[in-house]
């Protein structure tokens, strides 16, 4: 009884940070349920994902809803990214826990910097143009509809954000959130809520199809403790996403980045065999 509520709380503390940031949900799900429940990586990545997948359609229905979502783009970039979750999910079996580890302070340490210097950017001006304002779109859109002009370039981009992602989801049972959302972001100009929207349907898809590729590559799984993580989720995400429109993006983004760091940290220290 005691697990499944601890199990919740941190459900929701991962389903708030995604709805409050547009990604980094399972980037944290996973350490929070190896320290919160004293679980192997192996057996957080199934129930991080799964989570992260309920939360994420959710999510993509409002956007579909709210005619956010570029659904063309997110089906080809999950997609792509179901293609290589089965390459990471072989390279994690073969892998010592401690570069597993390691990879995973490596990744939580960039998100990290990248969102810090994200906010730092918009506290010192909250006017200026971001990178991806001032670059050329590499991916345009349609002035008239909004949605991309399908090329051969744009296709080939989109599938190599959905490849690092459906890399790194089944390597370190992450959804791939935080390499999808800032790629949309800088290809493209999308608003930020439609890269938030397109990013969780694509979370959606590829943390939905990874979770039983985990499942049947071994990984232990445990529906005690993953039903009220993914009710957590689930409701945290919905309050995320009802509190974002009221707080700067600032806030979320350096609270997301103090969160990676002192995660990544802890990672780190555990690959050094601190």
């Amino acid at each position: 009884m005691i697990e499944a509520g601890l199990a919740g709380a941190l459900g929701a503390a991962v389903g708030l940070v995604m709805g409050l940031s547009g990604a980094g949900g399972t980037i944290i799900a996973v350490p929070l349920l190896v320290w919160g429940l004293g679980w192997s990586l192996p057996q957080a990545a199934p129930v991080a994902l799964l989570a992260v997948a309920v939360g994420a359609g959710i999510g993509t229905v409002r956007g579909l809803r709210g005619q956010l979502v570029r659904w063309r783009a997110a089906l080809l970039i999950g997609t792509v990214g179901l293609v290589l979750a089965p390459l990471g999910l072989w390279l994690a079996g073969r892998l010592p826990h401690e570069t597993l580890s390691g990879l995973f302070a490596a990744v939580l340490i960039w998100v990290a910097g990248r969102n810090l210097l994200s906010a730092w950017r918009g506290w010192r001006d909250p006017a200026a143009l971001t990178e991806a304002e001032v670059l050329p779109a590499v991916c345009p859109l349609d002035p008239e509809t909004g949605r991309f002009r399908w090329t051969p370039r744009t296709a080939s981009i989109m599938g190599g954000i959905g490849a690092g992602a459906g890399l790194l989801s089944g390597l370190l049972g992450v959804g791939g959130g935080f390499v999808v959302l800032p790629a949309l972001m800088r290809v493209s100009r999308l608003p930020f809520s439609q890269c938030v929207a397109t990013t969780l349907m694509v979370l959606a898809v590829i943390s939905g199809g990874t979770a039983p590729m985990a499942l049947v590559a071994g990984r232990d799984f445990s529906w005690l403790a993953a039903t009220p993580f993914v009710i957590g989720v689930t409701l945290g995400l919905l309050a995320g996403q009802r509190l974002a429109p009221r707080l700067p993006l600032q806030f979320a983004q350096a609270g997301l980045a103090l969160l990676a760091l002192a995660i990544g940290a802890r990672f780190g220290l555990e690959a050094a065999g601190g």
